[in-house]
C-alpha cells in the first residue's frame, strides 16, 4: 500500500541569479514555467493568476510569505537559520492579520536539537536531523550530510518558488507552490539540482512536508484494501511515532491509496470541523509518512518510496518530484471531499475546466469473455442501443492469437479469424446505432507466449540470470526503455489512426517483480521506478495531443491505479472488479472521500455476481451504479423483455440526473460504514437548484421504519418540488416545500425488506 510518489525528470532547467542578487531575481522565470507546462508538470490552465481570489505576498521586513486562496491561508517564513518554516495552515485569515518573523523551535533537551522541533517545509538529512527527511543523498566521498538554507524566491501570480542551497555544496532545491483560487488547494513539488562536478546518489526525496498545528487530538483517515475489496476507509488516532502509507508495487496499488485526511477526534459530523487533507499525484511506488514528533507536532511527508530506491544524479542534472496536493476545510470531511472533487473535475482532468459528462457505457466482457467476433458483438450492440447506451466497448480477446489469458498479449493486431474484415464494419455498425466505439487494451504487459516476447525477451523488467515471475500468465514490459516506450506509443497511435475509436479502457493487471533494467549501468538501474512512470505519462500525453477526442479509462485489476497523477491524462477510472451492487455501496463511499463520482465507473452486472452469489433486483443494481458514472456489463443475451424495459427506464432516469451526479456536491447523509443497515447519499447541483438522493436498505427489522432523511446543501429560502425517481416517498410528504423544510423536517421513504432501494429528486420551482 505504498504508492511511490515518483519523481519525474524535467528536461528543462531553471536559470537563477547568484545568491547575491535580490530575492526575486530569477532570470528566466516565464520561460522556465512555460517549459515545465509543455512537459505537463504545470497545467497551462493553472498558470493564469486570479488575484481576486488567490494571492501570494512576501513581507520583506519579517521575511514571511502568506498564501491566501478561497477559504484557506498558508503562512511560512524564513527564520534566522535560513530555514523555511511553516507558521500557519488553516481557515482564511483577515487581510489585516500579520505574522512576526519566524524563529526556530527549541528542542526540549540536548537530545532533541532544534532542527527536529522546527516544522520545516523541506528538510534534508543532515545537521542532526532524526525526523523524516524530505531529501537524503550520498556524495562520492561518502559524505551524507546536507543542510539546506534559503537563497532566493520568486512570486508570479498564484505561484511561489523558493530556492534552497546546501551550506557548502552546489546542491540546490527549488520548492514550488501553486494555489488554486477556487478550492484553496495547494500544489507542491521540489526540484533538485546537482551543480557540483561529481555525481551523487539520491536515496530519498519527497515533494515536501505539510506541518499541522501542535496537538494531541488528531485523527488520521486513509484508504486501504485489496483486489475485489478496495476503498476501505480506516481511521486511527495519531500518536507519537510514525504511520507509513505506501506502495512498493511499482504502481499506485490498492493496498493503500495515496490520500490522507486529518481532523480532530471529536469531529463526528461529516460537514463540520477542521480537516487537513492531501493526495499525491504519482502512479508509481510511493510513500506518505504521518509523524507526531517529540513536541506533539504532526508532519505529513510524501514522495517516491525510498524502498529499493537510489537515483544517480550526474553533474548538471536535476530531478523533479511529483505533485503533492493538500487543502484545508472547516466544513468537515464532507467539505474536504467536495473541495477535492471540484479540484479534480475543474483543474486535474484532461479537459478541465470543461470535462465532458461520462456517457452511459456498455462493455461486452461478461457476455462473451475472450470469445469475441464480429457477429456476436454486433448483436450485443443492437441490444445495448435499445436501452439508451451511448458507448459500446469491446473488451479483451480482439487481438493477436488471444483465445484466453495465456497468449497474445503484446501482439496488437486485429485477430483475422474473429474480425476478418478488421474492426471497421463493427465500428460502422455501432455508429449506425447512435453509439461511439471503445476498445480494451493492456499496453504495459506481455504474455511469454506471444510474438513480441519471442522477438524481445529483453524488453521486460528482469534481473539477469534470475527467474521471471509470472502473474496472470504475463510479464511487465520495461516502459523505462526508450524502445519499449516507442513501441507502445506506435501501436496505440496506429490503432487510433486506422480506426474511429472514441475510447480506450487501459488495463494493467499485475504488480512488478524483478524490477531490473540490465540495459543500463548498475548505478542507474533503480531509475526504473521514475523513468517508467515518466514514460507512461509521456505516452498518454502524446496520444492525447495527436488524438484529442479520444477518452481513456485507467483500470488496474480493479482500482489499483487511481491517483491524481494518472487522472491528469485519463477521463475516468475503474474502482474495482467487484461489481456486486451492495458491496459497491461501501467501496463507492470510500472512493468518494478522495475522488469525484464524476470519474467513478460503476457497472450494472448480472445477479447473482461471482463475488457473493447474492441476488439483487435490477432496480437496486441500477440505483447503486447511478451514484457514479453509469456503465452496464451484464450479459444482455440472457435478459428477458421486462429486463430491457426496466433498464431503458433507468438509463433514461440517469440521463436526467447525470449532470448533478457527476458535477454536483456530494453529501453522505447515512454512511454504509461499520455494518450500517442503511446508506443514503445526496448530490446537489452547483447552482443548488436540483438535488438527487439515493437511499438503500440492507434489511429491515422488527417493523422499524427507515430513518428519516435530512437533506443538506439546499438554499433554505428556495422552494423545491420533490419527485420519486424510483421507490416510494411517504404519503404524508408535501410535494412542494422550502429548502429549510427538507433540511430541517426531512423526508421519509418507504423501504422494507431485504436489499431495497429508492431515489428521489428535488428541483426548485418559481414562487
Amino acid at each position: 500500500m505504498r504508492t511511490s510518489s515518483g519523481t519525474t525528470i524535467n528536461r528543462l532547467s531553471f536559470s537563477f541569479l547568484s545568491r547575491k542578487e535580490p530575492a526575486c531575481g530569477f532570470r528566466t522565470l516565464h520561460a522556465a514555467l512555460r517549459g515545465i507546462a509543455l512537459l505537463g508538470f504545470i497545467a497551462p490552465r493553472l498558470l493564469q493568476a486570479q488575484p481576486d481570489k488567490a494571492s501570494i505576498r512576501f513581507d520583506q521586513q519579517t521575511q514571511v510569505f502568506r498564501i491566501d486562496a478561497a477559504d484557506m491561508s498558508y503562512v511560512l517564513g524564513i527564520n534566522e537559520k535560513k530555514q523555511v518554516q511553516t507558521l500557519y495552515w488553516g481557515e482564511r485569515l483577515s487581510n489585516a492579520d500579520s505574522f512576526a518573523a519566524a524563529h526556530p523551535t527549541p528542542g526540549p533537551s540536548s537530545l532533541d536539537l532544534s532542527i527536529n522541533a522546527t516544522g520545516q517545509e523541506f528538510v534534508a538529512w543532515g545537521g542532526g536531523l532524526n525526523v523524516e527527511p524530505d531529501l537524503k543523498v550520498t556524495f562520492p566521498d561518502g559524505n551524507r550530510d546536507l543542510v539546506l538554507q534559503y537563497v532566493s524566491h520568486a512570486i508570479e501570480g498564484n505561484q511561489l518558488i523558493i530556492q534552497l542551497k546546501d551550506i557548502s555544496q552546489e546542491i540546490y532545491v527549488d520548492l514550488q507552490y501553486q494555489a488554486d483560487a477556487t478550492t484553496g488547494i495547494l500544489r507542491r513539488s521540489a526540484r533538485l539540482q546537482n551543480r557540483t562536478s561529481s555525481p551523487l546518489t539520491v536515496e530519498q526525496i519527497a515533494s515536501g512536508t505539510w506541518n499541522l498545528p501542535r496537538g494531541t487530538d488528531y485523527r488520521l483517515r486513509y484508504l486501504a484494501g485489496r483486489w475485489a475489496g478496495e476503498w476501505n476507509l480506516h481511521e486511527q488516532t495519531i500518536q507519537p511515532g510514525k504511520t507509513i502509507l505506501e506502495s512498493r508495487r511499482g504502481s499506485t496499488g490498492a493496498q493503500n491509496n495515496p490520500w490522507f485526511a486529518i481532523d480532530r477526534n471529536n469531529s463526528n459530523d461529516q460537514d463540520t470541523g477542521d480537516v487537513w487533507f492531501g493526495a499525491l499525484g504519482w502512479s508509481g511506488s510511493w510513500q506518505i509518512s504521518v509523524e507526531q514528533d517529540q513536541i506533539q507536532q504532526v508532519r505529513v511527508t510524501g514522495g517516491p518510496n525510498s524502498f529499493d530506491f537510489g537515483y544517480r544524479l550526474a553533474p548538471g542534472q536535476h530531478l523533479q518530484t511529483p505533485y503533492f496536493y493538500a487543502g484545508y476545510s472547516h466544513d468537515g470531511i464532507g467539505g474536504a471531499s467536495r473541495l477535492l472533487h471540484r479540484f479534480e473535475l475543474f483543474s486535474i482532468l484532461p479537459h478541465a475546466p470543461n470535462p465532458k459528462l461520462r456517457p452511459v457505457l456498455y462493455n461486452s466482457w461478461e457476455a462473451t469473455g475472450f470469445k469475441v467476433d464480429e457477429a456476436e458483438q454486433e448483436a450485443l450492440a443492437e441490444k445495448a442501443a435499445s436501452i439508451g447506451v451511448e458507448r459500446f466497448v469491446v473488451d479483451d480477446g480482439w487481438f493477436g492469437q488471444r483465445a484466453d489469458d495465456k497468449a497474445g498479449l503484446g501482439d496488437w493486431y486485429v485477430n483475422p479469424v474473429k474480425f476478418p474484415r478488421g474492426l471497421k464494419p463493427l465500428i460502422d455498425k455501432v455508429h449506425s446505432l447512435g453509439m461511439d466505439f471503445g476498445l480494451w487494451v493492456e499496453p504495459e504487459m506481455v504474455n511469454p507466449n506471444s510474438d513480441l516476447y519471442r522477438r524481445h525477451p529483453d524488453w521486460i523488467l528482469n534481473f539477469t540470470g534470475r527467474p521471471r515471475t509470472e502473474a496472470r500468465n504475463q510479464l511487465v514490459l520495461n516502459l523505462a526503455r526508450a524502445d519499449v516506450r516507442d513501441y507502445v506509443f506506435r501501436f496505440l497511435d496506429k490503432l487510433l489512426s486506422e480506426n474511429n475509436i472514441a475510447f480506450l479502457k487501459w488495463d494493467y493487471n499485475r504488480n512488478w517483480s524483478e524490477p531490473g533494467w540490465p540495459a543500463v549501468t548498475p548505478e542507474d538501474q533503480k531509475k526504473v521506478y521514475i523513468t517508467y512512470v515518466h514514460n507512461l505519462y509521456s505516452i498518454l500525453e502524446e496520444l492525447r495531443a495527436k488524438h484529442p477526442t479520444v477518452e481513456i479509462e485507467s483500470c488496474s485489476g480493479g482500482g489499483s491505479r487511481v491517483d491524481l497523477g494518472i487522472m491528469r491524462y485519463t477521463d475516468e477510472v475503474w474502482p474495482s472488479d467487484n461489481t456486486d451492487a451492495f458491496d459497491r455501496l461501501l467501496m463507492q463511499d470510500g472512493f468518494t472521500y478522495a475522488y469525484s463520482p464524476g470519474v467513478m465507473m460503476a457497472w450494472v452486472t448480472d445477479s447473482p455476481t461471482w463475488v457473493n452469489q447474492r441476488t439483487l433486483s435490477l432496480e437496486y443494481r441500477f440505483l447503486s451504479s447511478m451514484q457514479g458514472s453509469l456503465g452496464i456489463g451484464a450479459n444482455l443475451n440472457n435478459w428477458k423483455p421486462e429486463d430491457f424495459a426496466t433498464a431503458k427506464k433507468m438509463v433514461a432516469q440517469y440521463k436526467q440526473v447525470r449532470e448533478t451526479v457527476q458535477r454536483g456536491s456530494l453529501y453522505r447523509l447515512i454512511s454504509p460504514q461499520n455494518g450500517s443497515e442503511q446508506s443514503v447519499t445526496e448530490t446537489v447541483s452547483e447552482d443548488q437548484d436540483r438535488a438527487i438522493t439515493f437511499a438503500f436498505l440492507h434489511s429491515s427489522r422488527m417493523l422499524y421504519p427507515f430513518p428519516r432523511i435530512y437533506l443538506r446543501g439546499l438554499k433554505p429560502d428556495a422552494v423545491y418540488r420533490i419527485a420519486a425517481l424510483d421507490g416510494k416517498i411517504s404519503a404524508e410528504t408535501p410535494l412542494v416545500a422550502s429548502g429549510a423544510f427538507w433540511m430541517q423536517h426531512g423526508v421519509d421513504v418507504d423501504l422494507r425488506g431485504d436489499f431495497q432501494a429508492a431515489a428521489f429528486t428535488l428541483e426548485t420551482v418559481a414562487h
